[in-house]
Parts: C-alpha cells; structure tokens; sequence
C-alpha cells in the first residue's frame, strides 16, 4: 500500500495535533497540551478513508512531532538527526495505516482498537531497534503538572501514555459522532485509576525530612565546544577544585556528573594519583562520593562508569552503563556504516554493563544510571527493585549546546523519582542539575554550562510504590487486549460477517 493524499481537513488535523504535542513538552507547556494533541491526530485518522491516507497522515504526525521536539540533535550532525526522526515517525505512519481500516467499526471497537494498538506500538518502539527510545512518549509531558504526575506511582508513565490516548480517543469518537454509552466506562477507568494514584502518597516520605547531598556541576574548559589537548584532565581539575570549595561536612553524599573524570589520564580507577584527590577529599567531607568516568579499555573498546568511593576515600565499586547510544556511543553493525564519514567520530564501541549495582552507605542504599538511561524506565526500575533508595542520574550533554535537551531530560527523569518514590540526583556536567523529590519536586537547577555547587535534601521512602512492584503491567495489558480485539475483528472481516459489528 502507498501513501495517498488524504483530506485536507485531516492534513491539517494532524499536523496542528503534531505541534500542540511538540508545544506540551518542555520547554515550553503546558503539558495537558499532549491530550489535545493525541486527540487532534486521532480525529485525523477518524476522516482517513482508506489505509494509504492513514499511512500518510500518520507519517506527517510522526515527521513534525519527532522533527520539532528533537531537532536538536542536529548539533551532532545530519546524519544523527534524520535518521531517528525517520525511524521513530516510521511507527507512526504505521500506527495510521493499520489503524484506519477500522474506521467503519463499532465506536467500542475503534477505541479498544486505537488504545492498544498504541500500547504496542510504544512497547515495540520502546526497544527497537538498537534498544529502542522512550523519548516522546505522551505520559512524560505531563511531567509539570503534580497532579497528573501522581498516577505514575501506580501505573508508571507508560500508564500515562495509555491514560493520554484513552481520553484522546474518546474525544476523538466523540467529535466524529461515532459515540455508545459504553464509552462512558473509559471515563470510568481514567477515574478508577486517577483515584488508586492517591494509594502511594501513604508511603511518601515527610517533607522536610532528609538528608544533606551535594551535586558539583564543574562544566568542561569550553563548555559545548571540545577543546583538546587534555580537556578531560581539565574538567576533572575543575570538579576537584569546586569540590574543595565544600565545608566538612559535606553530607552524606557529593555527585560528579558523567564524564567529569576518565580518559587515560583523569580516571580514578586507572590513575592513583586521581583516585586519591577524589579520595581526600571524601575523607575530608565525611561523604560517600560518586564520579563519571569514561575510560578506554583497548584500541576498539571502553566503558562508561559511575565510580564509588565511601567515607574513607576507597573505591568500593562501580556501576557500568547498560544501554549505549547506538551512533553516538557504539556503531551498531559497523562494517555496514565504516563508509560514512561523520561516524569516524565514534573509534570505540562501548562495552556494556550487565545489571543493577546498588551500594549500601549505611544511611540509605544507592543506585544509579548514567545519561540515556535515565529516559527509560526499566534501568531505574531495576534499581529500586535491587532495594536501591536513591538513584543518581548522571548525564554530560556537553554534546546539545543551549537547547531543550536537558529540559525534556529532567522531565523524564522527575517521573522517575514520582514512578519509584524516591528521591533522584540529576547531575551534568554542562546540561542542567537537579535534586528531584520523591514526588517530582525541584526546588532549583543549575543553569546551563556553568560551575556550581547544587546542594539539597534527600529525602528517603518509606516504601516501596505500586509501579515499583508491577511495572508497566498497565500497558501490557492493553496491548493485549487491543490484540484481541484486532483478532475478534480480523476474523470477522474473514468471515464476511459485519452484523455483529454494528451495535
């Protein structure tokens, strides 16, 4: 099937839906924007009246949506930037030539229909190819509102997402005059799960109550720029210099962002005399410290760590990045790629962690996960199911200049905290730092490519979150039931038999 001109009506649809949903995201907002959005787009395929139209319009979603809410990472190039937009807009027109086939279906069945076949669509896009990208995902623009925020301590942010295309659904029905009173049980659902959201506030931490912890954003000697010779050694010189400006006690924990230490020269665990400067001066604070360290491991390999020492100033360990960004931190199947240019950039291929790693300070348990990592949930998941009680996220962004990364960065990873209920320590090294409540709160960040010394309360769970046990069981439910769904009405179509289609 080819794409087809659709209506005019719906072309513009869901291109306005495409920029209301960019507009929802930080840094801009409100982020009840997305329901508008999902529903505008939705509303558009309701007018597609044959799958080439859907294929297009959903096409024309997915290149303005995924074009205008990550353009910046043309600041790696062309060749970084079109590719993904590519592939992720790829599952949206996808998503509308399926879908609209269904179009002359009962209003039941269109809705289940349009709910699940987006859960898998998210779920297959969440870890293909290369790993996936929950980046864009509907649930994480609602990041700025607490009250929507809150629901995903019971069902997680791909609950949201879910709750986001439901209503967008419904509205989308309504508009097009294809509504039953069986619809009002979708309303009744949202209700249902908006009220469980108030379950895990029972296990929330007392405000005020916390502990000291101190993130050091020592930015790079040109910040967003790459300045050799040594620029590694020098971004480590001023992290230890900003960190020397601390009084003892530090408190219980100091935070270095990805990559304020490494290469062959500033990293800890491969030269002593780093190890023990950043040693001292846990020793000197009374504080656990953790570090970012980038460090090569042959001609073709290295490993991207958060390095740990405790109170004494000994390295107890370290947790190694699970997930690489493909291009940027490893070519996928690189003899395929050796012949573009731009990928010379990337020598080494990184080599990959294999789990959770969760260190006991005897205060509180630590966990953490470095940079891409933190926008996906299943990395901090596994963490505070390892009984980690606060996780770090420790980025770089050195790469995105002054644009709308770190923003939507910190969005993700608040509903992190929110998701697992506790609290998170957002640490870059020229993006934006922050100490991110168990319910999403911030009080402050730093701004972008400066030297500063974040200070803040951790505060610590009390228990466990009903997401942090179930996971994204909510959308794996709805997509299977949207398979059902797409099986009963598949086999009806088989067998020529409309009549129990229509209600």
């Amino acid at each position: 099937m080819v794409p087809t001109l659709p209506d005019v009506r719906a072309v513009l649809l869901v291109i306005a839906g495409a920029v209301i949903s960019v507009l929802a995201f930080p840094p801009f907002g409100p982020g009840w924007l997305v329901v508008v959005g999902v529903t505008l787009f939705l509303t558009g395929l309701r007018l597609a009246e044959d799958r080439g139209k859907g294929l297009s319009l959903g096409a024309i979603y997915g290149l303005t949506f995924f074009g205008g809410l990550l353009w910046w990472i043309s600041g790696l190039g062309v060749i970084a930037v079109i590719p993904l937009v590519l592939s992720q807009a790829a599952f949206l027109a996808v998503y509308g030539w399926w879908l609209v086939k269904y179009n002359d279906r009962s209003p039941s069945t269109w809705l289940l229909l349009a709910v699940g076949g987006w859960a898998v669509m998210e779920l297959i896009r969440y870890h293909f190819p290369f790993g996936g990208l929950e980046w864009g995902a509907a649930g994480y623009a609602l990041s700025d509102h607490i009250l929507t925020r809150l629901p995903a301590a019971t069902v997680g942010t791909t609950g949201l997402t879910v709750l986001v295309v439901l209503i967008g659904a419904v509205i989308a029905s309504a508009l097009a005059r294809r509504w039953d009173r069986r619809l009002m049980w979708s309303a009744l659902v949202v209700g249902a799960v908006l009220l469980a959201s108030v379950v895990p506030l029972f296990g929330q931490p007392i405000p005020g109550v916390g502990f000291p912890v101190n993130i050091v954003q020592g930015s790079t000697p040109c910040p967003f720029e790459h300045c050799p010779p040594n620029e590694r050694l020098r971004t480590y010189e001023q992290h230890l210099a900003l960190t020397q400006t601390i009084t003892a006690p530090g408190g219980w924990l100091v935070v270095w962002s990805e990559g304020s230490t490494g290469s062959s020269n500033a990293d800890p665990v491969q030269n002593p005399d780093v190890g023990e400067s950043i040693g001292l001066e846990a020793e000197r604070l009374g504080s656990w410290m953790l570090v970012g360290s980038d460090r090569p491991i042959s001609d073709t390999e290295w490993i991207n760590a958060n390095v740990v020492f405790d109170a004494q100033g000994k390295i107890v360990g370290e947790y190694r990045k699970q997930h690489p960004v493909p291009f940027g931190e490893y070519i996928p199947l690189r003899p395929l790629f050796d012949w573009i240019p731009a990928l010379s950039q990337v020598p080494r291929d990184m080599i990959p962690g294999d789990g959770p790693v969760v260190f006991d300070t005897g205060t509180f348990k630590l966990g953490s996960v470095i940079s891409f990592e933190g926008s996906f949930s299943r990395y901090p998941l596994q963490h505070r199911r390892a009984g980690a009680e606060v996780i770090v996220v420790a980025t770089n962004e050195g790469s995105y200049g002054l644009t709308p990364a770190s923003d939507q960065l910190i969005g993700m990873t608040r509903m992190r905290a929110v998701e697992l209920g506790v609290a998170v320590l957002h640490a870059a090294v020229t993006g934006k730092s922050a100490v991110i409540g168990p319910r999403g709160d911030i009080d402050e960040t730093t701004d972008l490519g400066t030297q500063e010394v974040l200070s803040g309360l951790l505060d610590l769970p009390l228990r466990r979150t009903p997401y942090s046990y179930t996971g994204d069981l909510l959308m794996y439910l709805v997509a299977i039931l949207g398979i059902l769904t797409w099986w009963r009405a598949r086999s009806l179509v088989g067998s020529g038999d409309h009549t129990l289609e229509e209600e």
